[in-house]
């Protein structure tokens, strides 16, 4: 995650400030590209949010999996309704960080809502990582941990 967001400070939804690189290392890392007045972000984020309770938060058995939450808002007062929805274990980068703008070059969103997954090198496994989970649930994240090379004993 050293090419996408080290050095970067990265913050919970309950305000906790966490360094980007300790917190997402040897994870693959979903960049999840939303906005509160987003009607299909409103949508897919319960679906989302199941996914990763199912994956690391329920799991006897953690994935190594970490979401980024890239906010698409028009303001800070909107990333923090949004982040509200959120588990309490995600990040984001601060509404003020200019790298939002960025990754959004970096990764051409041009639409939201918008999963990348990428490995831990920040190199993109897919673009698709929204289409993916609601059309094959739990086990695209198999495809994609084998494709980050994480070393984990995960059973979908």
């Amino acid at each position: 995650m050293v090419d996408v967001l080290g050095g970067r400070h990265l913050v919970t939804p309950g305000g906790a400030w966490v360094e980007a690189e300790a917190a997402l290392q040897n994870k693959v890392v979903a960049l999840y590209f939303a906005a509160v007045g987003c009607a299909p972000s409103r949508d897919f984020t319960p679906l989302l949010c199941d996914f990763y309770a199912d994956l690391v938060e329920q799991a006897r058995r953690p994935a190594p999996l970490a979401v980024v939450f890239v906010s698409t808002d028009s303001s800070a007062q909107d990333m923090q309704d949004f982040m509200r929805l959120l588990p309490g274990s995600w990040l984001a980068l601060p509404f003020h960080d200019p790298y939002r703008h960025e990754l959004r070059t970096r990764y051409h969103i041009t639409a939201t809502p918008k999963l990348v997954i990428l490995k831990p090198s920040g190199e993109v496994i897919t673009h698709q990582g929204r289409k993916q989970i609601r059309e094959q649930g739990r086990a695209c994240f198999q495809t994609w941990v084998e494709a980050a090379d994480v070393f984990q004993n995960f059973s979908g």
